[in-house]
């Protein structure tokens, strides 16, 4: 039955990301399931060919504090239920906090909901929630309702140009026609970055907003046995010119970065030389939410 293995393949999912949350924030004051049963459940599924289909979503809490500097006070509770079919449908999130107004409230829910909508239909996406949340909630805070005040805000918006840098992930990249691809289109969009092929993929590549959704939207549609956006980085530039973007950038063009663990079979990544690599580009922490699940 295709939908079995469809509803199992999405159970798997939901299971590599709550270990992911979970050693991400071994704290219960960040990540917090409320209900143990459900995930008992769906592991259980997950594991027993033979298991019923879970009777209750899993549900989980993660509390968000923003980086903002008079912000400490500030904190945001995310209340997640993962539908059955998640991550083929968008999570249920509900975003609240005791600063927030009923009408503030909703605002921030409807544009995160927006935003998931936008970037993550089909792929896991706590993580870029959580991260929305807390680059973006506290904004929500003292957003006046006075319809004036909205309508400038989006005449300046208008003028900001984002940058963006897209952090892949696939279960493996060994052929060349894909390789070539991404290159190609990394140097047509004036994208960089680079490629490490092998197994893991990772792809990273930043550049405009709409250049970087234009190179996602190519290279998903390849068949992959697995690929999705690990992390998500937006910059809004004051302005945009081109030297703004060129500042933004981490990388000076797009290559393909072989470590080779030398004499493994060849196709396995030294992730030892990756995480130096990533190190002097400034992106240390990248690797954990690449390889924080698997513990390398």
């Amino acid at each position: 039955e295709v939908t079995e293995m469809a509803n199992r393949e999405e159970a798997e999912i939901q299971v590599s990301e709550l270990d992911l949350l979970s050693s991400m924030f071994p704290y219960e004051e960040e990540f917090l399931v409320t209900d143990q049963l459900a995930v008992a459940e769906l592991k259980y599924y997950v594991e027993n060919e033979s298991a019923e289909m879970p009777s209750s979503k899993v549900q989980f809490i993660l509390n968000v504090k923003p980086e903002v500097s008079n912000a400490s006070m500030v904190e945001f509770s995310m209340a997640c239920a993962l539908p059955f079919k998640y991550p083929t449908v968008l999570p249920e999130i509900t975003v609240r906090s005791s600063l927030l107004s009923r009408s503030q409230q909703i605002h921030l829910n409807s544009d995160l909901k927006t935003y998931l909508m936008q970037n993550c239909s089909g792929e896991p996406c706590m993580l870029s929630a959580r991260e929305w949340v807390k680059d973006n909630a506290v904004a929500y805070i003292d957003k006046e309702v006075s319809s004036s005040s909205v309508t400038t805000s989006n005449a300046l918006q208008s003028e900001n140009v984002t940058f963006t840098r897209l952090w892949i992930y696939s279960h493996h990249i060994y052929n060349k026609q894909k390789r070539k691809n991404i290159i190609e289109w990394a140097k047509e969009l004036s994208l960089s970055g680079f490629c490490m092929p092998g197994k893991p993929g990772v792809v990273c590549v930043e550049g405009l907003q709409s250049s970087c959704e234009e190179f996602w939207s190519r290279v998903r549609r390849l068949t992959w046995k697995r690929i999705l956006i690990r992390h998500r980085e937006d910059v809004s530039l004051e302005g945009g010119g081109d030297a703004e973007i060129q500042k933004q950038r981490k990388f000076s063009t797009l290559e393909e970065k072989c470590f080779d663990a030398h004499g493994a079979r060849g196709n396995h990544m030294d992730l030892g030389q990756l995480y130096h690599f990533l190190e002097e580009k400034g992106c240390a922490d990248i690797f954990q939410m690449y390889f924080g699940v698997e513990g390398h």
